[in-house]
């Protein structure tokens, strides 16, 4: 689950914070505290269990109108790194992935938002903008574009991994 209403940085209110850092960062804390409980209940086992979680791009670049749903980003980033070294005393990998700009039904609200903040004339311009001028594939993705690097966590080829958090951006953000 993730949530995010822009506002530019000055702008930025406690309610806008609260609300977004309370789904984005302490929901998914919660989540991953769940989950490991019941892994650890379950005992041991031959391979490990998997943790796989939603990041975002913004953990690495952060935007100066979304920057309260970068630092719940960042905060992600922070639990998997986190829970990766908490987790693995109980065979437990901690990953993520990180998508750029989806096709999603968090997309259109965001893509409302802009045009409501003036950086958008009408709806749907948003997508193609930053397809065109910020993502190298000039492309958004789908959801299907997804599922291979999902897969790749869920399966045995990642057991050696964790503390990761995998982007899939086109190429959008580059470290």
């Amino acid at each position: 689950a993730g949530i995010n209403k822009p506002m530019w940085f000055l702008d930025v209110t406690k309610d806008n914070y609260d609300k977004i850092m309370a789904v984005n960062a302490w929901g998914k804390l919660n989540v991953m505290q769940a989950a490991g409980r019941q892994m650890v209940k379950q005992g041991k086992q031959d391979y490990p269990y998997k943790s796989i979680n939603v990041g975002s791009i913004l953990s690495r670049d952060p935007f100066i109108d979304v920057v309260v749903y970068g630092m719940s980003q960042h905060a992600i980033l922070a639990l998997i790194k986190g829970g990766a070294k908490a987790l693995v005393e109980h065979n437990i990998t901690v990953n993520g992935y990180a998508p750029g700009v989806v096709r999603s039904v968090m997309w259109e609200q965001l893509d409302r938002d802009l045009v409501e903040m003036g950086l958008f004339d009408k709806h749907g311009e948003s997508m193609d903008s930053i397809a065109e001028n910020m993502i190298l594939m000039k492309r958004y993705s789908y959801p299907e574009d997804i599922v291979g690097t999902a897969s790749f966590l869920a399966s045995p080829e990642s057991d050696y991994m964790t503390g990761q958090l995998l982007m899939i951006d086109g190429g959008m953000v580059i470290h």
